[in-house]
């Protein structure tokens, strides 16, 4: 599979995710979330770039509750809570929000 933005083809695995890394922009994230009927406000950027600082201090995409931890440590309780992440990210935010941000799917996450 593959998208291509502005001339650029983009390379992607049999789910959607990006096969290389260096490949994400935030165009690029406009249409991987656009494939998953999102539209992206400030709340799923923060989120996004929240995903990219775990994928490079652990690297690894974090599986749900990992997601849920690391939010509620960098964002407070009120973001840190499954039901926010949900509402961002439905059906499956730790995979949702991990494609569109350019990284691996978590590897627990079915």
């Amino acid at each position: 599979m593959q998208l291509n933005i502005n001339k650029r083809n983009i390379a992607l695995d049999k789910d959607g995710y990006l096969v290389n890394l260096n490949d994400w922009d935030k165009e690029t994230a406009n249409v991987l979330a656009k494939q998953e009927n999102i539209s992206l406000t400030p709340a799923h950027w923060e989120i996004i770039a929240l995903l990219q600082e775990f994928y490079r201090e652990f690297e690894i995409s974090p599986a749900m509750r990992a997601l849920v931890k690391y939010t509620e440590k960098k964002l407070g309780h009120e973001k840190g809570r499954s039901i926010y992440l949900l509402q961002l990210f439905p059906p499956s935010p730790a995979k949702i929000a991990s494609k569109i941000a350019g990284l691996p799917r978590p590897t627990n996450c079915l």
